[in-house]
């Protein structure tokens, strides 16, 4: 079975962690080096084999269009973006695929198994099938759980095992008491906001809901859960006091 070495170049950390579990679950590809900015993707291109990239397209300094336009034109690409108005330009350009972000798996390993195609069309024996997929479960029942999609399925999440939720851009990391990892999905806080009942979740800062029933101490413009101190904006912190029913600190 051919191997393809990869190289995956987004400047969002989260999107990042995201493609580097996508090609890891695949088989058939080699994860060369993650990298958030063209410079660097360029020194791995010049000091190693790189049979494909996945690129994202909105990147600093210059967009992933016209990195691709410098490349050698035999050199393979995957456009994984959240804009779907470059995509004719980039098959224009003879992308292999182009993904739209949230990348559902099965449709990330169909892009996956076309570049094996191309580059390897006499020993590309792997259908995409053939890689198992996690259960997708159905939607919710309980007024107590919420679901979201994350690591390729629709999770439920127990709002009791909730301990706070941080944004950063359109990602969302979900920390929970029962696991030390965080469940990361591709979602506004905004729009969390929404679907969790309150006083038992509270808005404290622009990047941060928290469970009000494992807040252990608050001092400072600051709240503490487990271990962790969190920021408390100005704006957020009367909503916080009548959710946990307390007057005004003094």
């Amino acid at each position: 079975m051919p191997t393809l070495r990869c190289l995956a170049v987004d400047d969002e950390p989260l999107a990042l962690d995201l493609l580097e579990d996508n090609i890891r679950q695949v088989p058939f590809l080699e994860l060369v080096a993650c990298c958030r900015t063209i410079p660097d993707a360029l020194q791995w291109l010049n000091d190693s084999s790189i049979d494909l990239i996945f690129l994202d397209i909105q990147l600093p300094g210059i967009t992933g269009v016209q990195f691709l336009r410098s490349l050698r034109p035999q050199q393979k690409v995957i456009f994984v973006t959240a804009y779907s108005h470059y995509a004719l330009e980039g098959y224009e350009l003879n992308v292999v695929d182009y993904l739209l972000k949230p990348v559902p798996f099965q449709r990330f390993l169909q892009a996956c198994q076309k570049a094996l195609d191309i580059m390897s069309p006499t020993e590309a024996t792997i259908a995409t099938a053939s890689i198992p997929l996690p259960e997708t479960l159905h939607p919710p029942t309980h007024q107590d759980t919420i679901w979201v999609n994350a690591d390729y399925a629709l999770i439920p999440i127990r709002l009791a095992d909730l301990l706070y939720v941080e944004s950063e851009k359109d990602y969302l990391r979900f920390h929970l008491a029962s696991q030390h990892r965080p469940l990361i999905t591709r979602m506004t806080l905004k729009s969390l906001e929404e679907k969790l009942p309150s006083p038992q979740f509270c808005r404290v800062h622009k990047s941060f809901i928290v469970a009000t029933r494992h807040i252990a101490a608050i001092r400072n413009q600051r709240l503490m859960i487990g271990e962790i101190w969190i920021p408390i904006s100005e704006m957020y912190q009367p909503d916080l006091l009548v959710a946990i029913g307390q007057k005004p600190i003094n």
